[in-house]
């Protein structure tokens, strides 16, 4: 019976985790199932074959710690369900050792995985381009009200759901151009850079453009022969920014003029708003923040409504109503409302081993979708930037994926090496 059951559990979360692309973009419930069912199968199988070693793995500890103490946090400071929300985090890193551990060891599991991001990516820029040169998407929206393009979505969620998908489709295509080392290679490598750059900018959505000259750039500075390619793209990419007064004045407005003015007077923006706010509640509780789901809990709280000396920001130009919402726009700011300074430092140190244990022996010619897996994490997790929750599915689901997605990558390399090793 057991045998049997293992099998199923390997064949049903093998599917599931190849859907999980397109469940992320359109299926929220159904990806929170799969992510939710891939961990308690693994408990379950652990259990069965009594295998518990990925316990000992180091970002695993880590990973508890954090969890347990924004348990701990969260009990101290926050109400009974925001106790039930800290507790179900687990799953999520329950995911990634699962991920890294079992469900993604199998080479096809992951290609095919690999073809669905593809067709995610391609999925959200034919509808992009649609919308652009025909007013409306294959349902019928169009443009949001700020002049941002929405693709397949009816709100303007195509910045980042783009941005999710679009290293791990691009890159190991444009790698594996370059490495024929000719020049209709190098001008293809260029022409799907490009392609993909061009189409974030005509989004009309200015951190995920941000990020995704972000990420070009750290593909640039991770693969050399990339670098002109990367830098080509980055350069039509400005050359379109350029010409959106003409071929697209809604971007233009939103991207370059919007964004011109909160910068000036950033402080005084929704974000800067919501930041300032995240700021109060940390300085006012270093040691456990206000506890996971604190910040939409306690974010009109007036203890938490004042400026910030460091800064340079008075009580006089905080709002109260613009600096409330249901999370702190920032993955890291979230973590340190959610747990204090303590969660912060761990998260920290959890990052830094998921990013240096896919990057260790990383050959880029040789693994380019673990490199491209780098480049996406790091992106995603880059702690300048506005974000949507972490402990919600369909945003932070992509970062917990890309993690257990280029941990399996660097174990399976592993596991290969050793073979080598053994047959040597």
């Amino acid at each position: 019976m057991a045998p049997r059951l293992l099998r199923g559990a390997d064949v049903a979360v093998g599917a599931g985790i190849v859907l999980l692309p397109f469940a992320l973009l359109h299926a929220r419930a159904l990806a929170d199932l799969i992510v939710s069912a891939t961990g308690a199968l693994f408990l379950l199988r652990s259990a069965l074959l009594g295998t518990w070693d990925w316990m000992r793995r180091p970002w695993v500890r880590v990973a508890a710690l954090l969890w347990l103490w924004l348990l701990l946090a969260t009990a101290i400071e926050g109400p009974a369900h925001a106790v039930v929300q800290a507790a179900v985090v687990l799953r999520l890193l329950l995911f990634v050792v699962a991920c890294e551990a079992w469900a993604l060891r199998d080479a096809r599991t992951r290609r095919w995985l690999g073809l669905a991001t593809a067709a995610a990516a391609v999925w959200v820029a034919v509808e992009c381009w649609q919308q652009l040169l025909t007013g409306a998407n294959l349902f019928g929206a169009v443009r949001w009200g700020d002049g941002a393009l929405t693709g397949p979505f009816v709100k303007p969620h195509a910045g980042s759901s783009y941005l999710a998908v679009l290293f791990p489709a691009v890159l190991p295509p444009a790698l594996r151009l370059i490495r024929r080392g000719d020049l209709r290679g190098w001008l293809g490598a260029l022409l799907l850079l490009a392609a993909a750059a061009a189409t974030m900018v005509l989004i009309g959505q200015r951190m995920p453009t941000l990020l995704m000259a972000l990420g070009l750039v750290f593909a640039a500075l991770l693969v050399p022969a990339l670098r002109l390619p990367a830098l080509a793209a980055l350069a039509l990419g400005a050359l379109v920014i350029a010409l959106t007064p003409i071929v697209s004045p809604p971007t233009y407005q939103k991207l370059v003029l919007h964004f011109l003015d909160q910068m000036q007077h950033f402080w005084d923006s929704n974000y800067g708003q919501i930041y300032l706010r995240a700021l109060a509640m940390v300085q006012a509780s270093p040691l456990f923040g206000v506890g996971v789901d604190g910040f939409r809990d306690d974010c009109l709280n007036p203890a938490f409504v004042h400026g910030n000396a460091l800064l340079g920001v008075s009580d006089a130009q905080v709002n109260l109503a613009i600096g409330c919402n249901i999370h702190p726009h920032n993955y890291w700011l979230q973590m340190a409302t959610s747990g204090g300074l303590p969660a912060l430092l761990a998260f920290g140190v959890l990052v830094a081993l998921w990013l240096g244990r896919i990057l260790r022996g990383l050959d880029p010619a040789v693994a380019p979708m673990r490199a491209a897996l780098l480049v996406m994490l790091a992106t995603l997790l880059w702690p300048i930037a506005s974000s949507s929750s972490l402990f919600v599915i369909d945003a932070g689901g992509w970062v917990f994926l890309a993690a257990g997605w280029g941990l399996a990558e660097a174990a399976a390399a592993a596991a290969s090496d050793r073979q080598a090793d053994a047959g040597a």
